[in-house]
């Protein structure tokens, strides 16, 4: 079989790991253990069409919203003490909150990200001569505002926490990848940059953003270019997955990595240095995960 995959994503004093079976959270309490636990995951989403081109990019970006969400909720309520008893009958309120979280997530990205740049840019087409110079300046306008969120929410000493927990799971997953013990020792070693990272992935789609919206051109309504902004997203989406695949399995080729080095760069705000119980938490993750899929392996043979 050929060795999975594996990804993840930094939560609240924790590590998300996506396995191919199950998505593995572990979490460090206040008292200073580890706590882990393993979800399922939704078998449309990872279905026969997953392997399908462009679409697969699509159900991926619907999956990684629904448990990144659910993973953060799991350990804010583990970092804030939330005790089991509990658990239960909040479970439908959770739903909801998770719901209305996403909803909030996906306007908030959208409008900041999308929506005020177009209009940035609208107030200056007068003195723009060429509609493609215009997406350029929108495109411009987007990178600027991205960059400054991610320095912005990096000076929060919470965040800073998350940052190094995201370092701990790219070092993890480095390791992984070359076959070695999973210790701390061994991962410490290993950069916090990753080419499969979320933010190489958000440069990838915003700088695709300014190719495609420079296609379509600017000669609509203002309301159509809103839709455009928004309707676009998956497609853009889509194409930055692949893009980011090719990456990911070509990384140590010259030319890839001369490609990708901004988003290396650019992970420099988004991954700290962890501590050696941040790692820890990482492996947890992780070693849940490939038991998980191995023991699912087992079973099916």
């Amino acid at each position: 079989m050929k060795k999975f995959t594996y990804g993840g994503q930094a939560i609240i004093e924790g590590v998300m790991i996506r396995g191919r079976t199950c998505y593995t959270i572990a979490v460090r309490t206040p008292a200073g253990l580890i706590t882990t636990k393993s979800f399922k995951l939704n078998s449309f989403l990872n279905g026969p069409m997953r392997k399908i081109p462009m679409l697969r990019g699509v159900l991926t970006l619907i999956e990684m919203l629904l448990i990144g969400t659910k993973s953060l909720s799991y350990s804010a309520e583990i970092a804030s003490k939330e005790t089991d008893d509990t658990e239960s009958s909040k479970e439908s309120t959770t739903d909801i909150s998770l719901i209305f979280t996403m909803i909030f997530s996906l306007i908030f990205g959208i409008t900041l990200f999308f929506l005020i740049p177009l209009y940035i840019s609208s107030l200056f087409e007068n003195f723009l001569d060429l509609h493609l110079i215009s997406n350029i300046f929108e495109g411009i306008i987007r990178i600027i505002i991205f960059l400054l969120y991610l320095i912005l929410i990096g000076q929060i000493h919470d965040i800073k926490r998350v940052f190094m927990y995201h370092g701990a799971e790219h070092m993890a997953i480095h390791c992984y990848e070359k076959n070695e013990t999973l210790s701390v020792d061994n991962i410490k070693k290993y950069s916090t940059q990753h080419p499969r990272c979320g933010t190489a992935f958000i440069l990838v789609v915003l700088i695709l953003s300014i190719i495609i919206f420079g296609m379509i051109g600017r000669d609509f309504s203002l309301t159509i270019l809103i839709a455009s902004r928004i309707f676009m997203i998956p497609i853009i989406a889509a194409i930055g997955y692949e893009i980011i695949r090719i990456s990911g399995k070509f990384q140590n080729q010259p030319i890839i990595k001369i490609l990708f080095k901004p988003s290396l760069e650019l992970q420099k705000l988004t991954t700290k240095i962890p501590d050696a119980k941040q790692i820890e938490i990482a492996i947890s993750s992780l070693n849940l995960a490939i038991e998980k899929d191995v023991n699912q392996k087992n079973q099916e043979s």
